[in-house]
């Protein structure tokens, strides 16, 4: 998600308007110290415009 993120050009505040979730959610998702529901999974997908398994198949 970092990578892809960074790919875009989006800082985690970015990314986080653009799925319509906190910043710091962002930020604790990319370190791995959070556990993400599939709604959100689809949020972020959608902001990174790239589909589920794309987002989920990242390193």
């Amino acid at each position: 998600m970092k990578r892809l993120r960074a790919e875009r050009g989006l800082s985690q505040d970015g990314l986080a308007l653009e799925a319509g979730l906190d910043r710091t959610f962002i930020a604790h998702v990319e370190r791995l110290r959070r556990n993400i529901s599939l709604d959100n999974i689809e949020k972020i997908a959608k902001a990174l415009d790239v589909r589920v398994h794309e987002l989920l198949a990242c390193e």
